[in-house]
């Protein structure tokens, strides 16, 4: 079965290029609209699906894999920061405190009329951040385009004490998860890749 991943992301993309599994990669052109009464949990799974939908409906036998991550501080939702004031706030918000990542999956295969949501949930841990180290970070210009303001698998790895679940998840696609989905609905190995 041919895969496609739905993502632009090039986190996800290598992530998923460190198993065998063959796959191409197609952005989905969705919008990613918040709605206010929903839970985090919910948000990234129907995240997660729309993007993959959105693919699969132009893609009806092959399967598609969509991800949407997100950064959870008590009830509030972290996304992209629209500028660098912007990722200043969210970093100094996350100083000295534990957030949730949460990343939602989705699997579909239109043609077998196969769907499966599901998500997982990281716990990560900030140092007591200074203004000077968080400018520094801000400085590095890898906040912009991260759930957040960060990215864990690079500078932003300094703004950590210590994280507590799957690392991958935090980066944006939690591997050990999708494989179990993979080998569970689809009879796809990871390990083997296909």
């Amino acid at each position: 079965m041919e895969i496609i991943l739905a993502s632009a992301s090039p986190r996800r993309k290598e992530i998923l290029q460190n198993t065998k599994l063959k796959f191409e990669v197609q952005k989905s052109e969705i919008e990613e609209a918040v709605f206010e009464e929903e839970s985090p949990e919910s948000m990234v799974v129907r995240l997660a699906y729309e993007k993959a939908f959105d693919v699969a409906q132009k893609n009806r036998e092959k399967l598609v894999i969509g991800a949407d991550t997100i950064v959870v501080l008590g009830d509030e939702v972290l996304g992209k920061p629209k500028d660098e004031e912007e990722a200043f706030d969210m970093i100094q918000k996350l100083s000295n405190k534990t957030h949730r990542v949460i990343t939602g999956i989705s699997l579909i295969n239109l043609k077998k009329g196969i769907v499966v949501n599901d998500y997982r949930v990281s716990y990560v841990t900030f140092k007591d951040l200074s203004e000077d180290s968080i400018k520094d970070y801000i400085n590095t210009k890898e906040s912009l385009d991260k759930a957040g303001g960060y990215g864990i698998q690079g500078y932003g790895a300094l703004l950590v004490e210590g994280i507590q679940g799957d690392y991958f998840n935090i980066v944006g696609l939690p591997i050990s998860k999708l494989s179990d989905l993979l080998k569970d609905h689809f009879d796809i190995n990871l390990f083997y890749g296909g």
